[in-house]
């Protein structure tokens, strides 16, 4: 048995929040950081690999598996389907390594209510304000005027379920908001649950206790 239980580390934020960025940092600070593998029904794309970028799956595949309960999270976004298995989460946190979840605040309720949402950590990245999310967004020089337009609509949207989360950052300082990351992981990592061993630990406390008395 491993020494702790792996953690299902949720991220979100509206677009431009700095989530990406995040994500690809905590991964260089712990290289045991597992990056959660999604599923879909789309077609890979030049370059994409069955398993690495995607588990590509036909509809009725991706449709039986959340009939069975194998999907953490899943939705319908352009015309496919999007998902996060949940043989491999399991066994990444049996494992004792944590996963890292990209994922919309409907994906973080519906990674709480699995059955693995006992070990979810759900954080909210939230931008100091909106005028620097917009400005964010447009110094990325990737988008139109009108895709722009929708993603600052949408994000309100995603803000507004800002209280349904763990942790909330606002992230004004990137060093510093990764910072308070390392922070929050390292002490969610020692929670009693996250520790299975800690059962036979004070059973042998007691044992010991009535040995002696």
């Amino acid at each position: 048995m491993a020494e702790r239980r792996g953690l299902l580390i949720i991220l979100s934020s509206p677009s431009g929040a700095g989530k990406s960025t995040l994500a690809r940092r905590l991964m260089d600070w712990d290289g045991e950081l597992a990056f959660s593998v999604s599923a879909t029904t789309r077609a890979p794309r030049a370059g994409e690999v069955h398993g690495r970028e995607y588990f590509f799956l036909s509809e009725p595949e991706f449709k039986k598996q959340v009939a069975e309960g194998e999907m953490l999270e899943h939705a319908y976004v352009f015309g496919h389907f999007y998902g996060s298995p949940a043989g491999p989460v399991k066994r990444s946190i049996e494992a004792g390594h944590d996963v890292l979840f990209d994922v919309d605040w409907q994906g973080e309720q519906q990674i709480r209510n699995s059955d693995l949402g006992k070990h979810a950590l759900s954080i909210f990245i939230l931008p100091p304000s909106i005028h620097e999310l917009r400005r964010r967004l447009e110094s990325r020089g990737q988008d139109a005027p009108e895709v722009i337009a929708k993603r600052m609509q949408k994000s309100w949207d995603e803000i507004s379920h800002w209280g349904a989360y763990d942790y909330v950052l606002v992230n004004d300082d990137l060093d510093a908001t990764e910072a308070r990351l390392h922070t929050i992981i390292g002490a969610e990592r020692m929670r009693r649950e996250q520790q299975p061993w800690l059962n036979g630990h004070v059973r042998a406390l007691q044992t010991e206790f009535e040995e002696m008395t």
